[in-house]
């Protein structure tokens, strides 16, 4: 029969291992956030919680952010999630829209890349007011050129959503990972689970 000290020492090691393989996976496989604003609707809508992919651009090592073992690169039209510029403390998430050495410009509202015209087909305006660039960026802006190692994000509501446009590129280094899929949904305003949007998957 095991002693109390025994099974005491069982339950601190299960315990320790259940804490290192959940930090491995939050830090190497996938981490689960909670979208706090609406600068991707209606992709993604207040109160969606998502799973996040650290696998699929490579495993980093953390704090310094430098790929251990390259596995893929982010994608034009990847709903990635990154460290913000302006405040390293937060973590952003929008689409992904210039890669290195494109050129991209908005005109009207409408997107240019390399000087054609490209819709992603999950873009939305909710405002019909187009303002000129010399007032703000956010529906004539550029042409810029994506620097190397960096890429140009956009919200999917581009008429609310604070991003590239605003400010500036986001280091390839800094992105944590790829939106896979809904795994739960929180309606705050009706107090209500939004049934239909679990288990989506994200593109």
């Amino acid at each position: 029969m095991s002693s109390p000290k025994s099974k005491l020492r069982e339950y601190v090691e299960a315990i320790l291992l259940a804490i290192v393989i959940a930090f491995f996976i939050r830090t190497f496989v996938v981490q689960a956030y909670k979208i706090p604003s609406g600068s991707m609707k209606p992709t993604l809508l207040i109160g969606d919680h998502i799973l996040v992919s650290k696998f699929n651009y490579g495993v980093k090592l953390p704090f310094l952010r430098s790929t251990l073992i390259p596995i893929g690169t982010p994608q034009r039209g990847d709903i990635v999630v990154f460290i913000y510029p302006e405040d390293r403390s937060k973590d952003f998430i929008k689409r992904l829209v210039g890669l290195p050495g494109d050129t991209v410009e908005v005109r009207e509202k409408k997107i240019y890349l390399n000087g054609k015209p490209w819709n992603d087909g999950h873009g939305v305006h909710s405002d019909s007011l187009v303002i000129p660039g010399a007032v703000q960026p956010r529906d004539n802006f550029g042409p810029v050129k994506v620097p190397e190692g960096s890429l140009f994000v956009m919200g999917d509501n581009r008429d609310e959503s604070y991003d590239s446009r605003f400010w500036g590129f986001v280091e390839m280094k800094d992105v944590l990972g790829k939106a896979l899929i809904i795994y739960w949904s929180w309606n705050n305003d009706e107090y209500g689970v939004r049934w239909s949007r679990i288990g989506r998957i994200l593109n």
